[in-house]
């Protein structure tokens, strides 16, 4: 494994991660009003995606022109796109942003893209087409059959550790997970363990929001509805009939996924008020599910400095508590004034 950001880089940017909808866009935007020459880099691995904006809660076309954004909208939704390039270009974003006296603000939600730009990239065996080609063909049949978990059940059988981190819907790195162990009969989880840098080596403001919890699914459910409002249905009828459509990795993003299973794969069918009820539900409980892991995630990142939220904090509020931390005046580590 080889440190893919120089510690000097890393030292020189600033992090804010949390579960999605715990209020990341609003409290960036507050950082940004109170620290001159940021620029943001996005630390979410569907917002890469161009034409994936509703659905990913991309921010604003007017927000990218208020504020310089890095990492979005770079790959089309039938590509592929790995850890290692994810670091590779958000290292060269940062370079660049450094070079014009800007700074770095990473701003997301994805703990794997978060965790490889702190501790490094595990290449890891090559793929094995044999392996992966099987797996995939034994959840189709399995999700022909209404079983969407079984390439889960699988990874559960011989990595729980990946299996925690995983969302149901990412196939493409739960068969990595099973490929890797297969091929090496260890883990992925346990060859990834990268160990953080020593404290004198890590970047200093490695923040990550945790929100109330009755708080953050409230949010959640209004988010997913708004989506619908906003047009998610027409915006995944577009990628599937674009040429070449939507590929697998980009049509297993949440949200995603469940509205293309609702169209039983087919853009022309209409979904019924009834139909369209149940899929927003679904979304919503997975949504809920996914950030209750991030949540844990997050927690279980050393370098990560937790900032508590709760309903009645403005993001003006949680963007001064974060800016004092980052001006060196807060007399804690946390938000709330216990450890992260």
């Amino acid at each position: 494994m080889q440190q893919q950001f120089p510690i000097d880089l890393l030292k020189r940017c600033i992090f804010l991660a949390g579960p999605t909808a715990a209020g990341k866009t609003e409290t960036t935007v507050s950082l940004v009003s109170r620290i001159p020459n940021i620029e943001i880099v996005s630390l979410d691995s569907m917002c890469i995606y161009r034409g994936m904006d509703i659905g990913t809660a991309k921010p604003s076309r007017e927000m990218q022109l208020q504020i310089p954004h890095h990492l979005l909208d770079i790959i089309e939704p039938h590509e592929e796109f790995s850890v290692a390039e994810y670091v590779e270009v958000a290292r060269k974003a940062c370079e660049e942003i450094v070079g014009r006296d800007g700074v770095p603000l990473f701003s997301g939600g994805t703990g794997l893209y978060l965790r490889a730009v702190l501790r490094g990239v595990f290449e890891g065996p090559p793929a094995n087409w044999e392996i992966r080609n099987r797996l995939q063909a034994q959840a189709d049949d399995a999700a022909s059959r209404d079983d969407h978990f079984f390439l889960m059940r699988q990874l559960e059988k011989v990595d729980s550790d990946a299996a925690l981190k995983l969302h149901p819907n990412d196939q493409r790195r739960i068969i990595r997970a099973i490929e890797v162990f297969e091929l090496t009969g260890s883990t992925l989880s346990s060859q990834q363990k990268q160990h953080p840098l020593p404290e004198e080596q890590r970047p200093p403001h490695v923040y990550w929001l945790s929100p109330d919890r009755d708080w953050l699914h409230d949010r959640i459910n209004q988010r997913v509805l708004a989506m619908f409002k906003g047009g998610l249905v027409d915006e995944v009828r577009e990628l599937m009939t674009s040429d070449p459509s939507i590929g697998r990795t980009a049509s297993q993003g949440l949200g995603y996924k469940e509205v293309i299973d609702g169209l039983a794969g087919d853009c022309d069918q209409k979904l019924t008020t009834a139909k369209e009820a149940e899929i927003v539900e679904v979304i919503q409980t997975r949504t809920r599910q996914f950030a209750k892991r991030q949540h844990t995630w997050y927690r279980n990142l050393d370098e990560c400095v937790e900032v508590a939220v709760s309903q009645g904090d403005a993001p003006a509020e949680v963007g001064d508590r974060i800016s004092d931390m980052l001006l060196g005046t807060a007399e804690s580590k946390t938000g709330n004034g216990s450890s992260g």
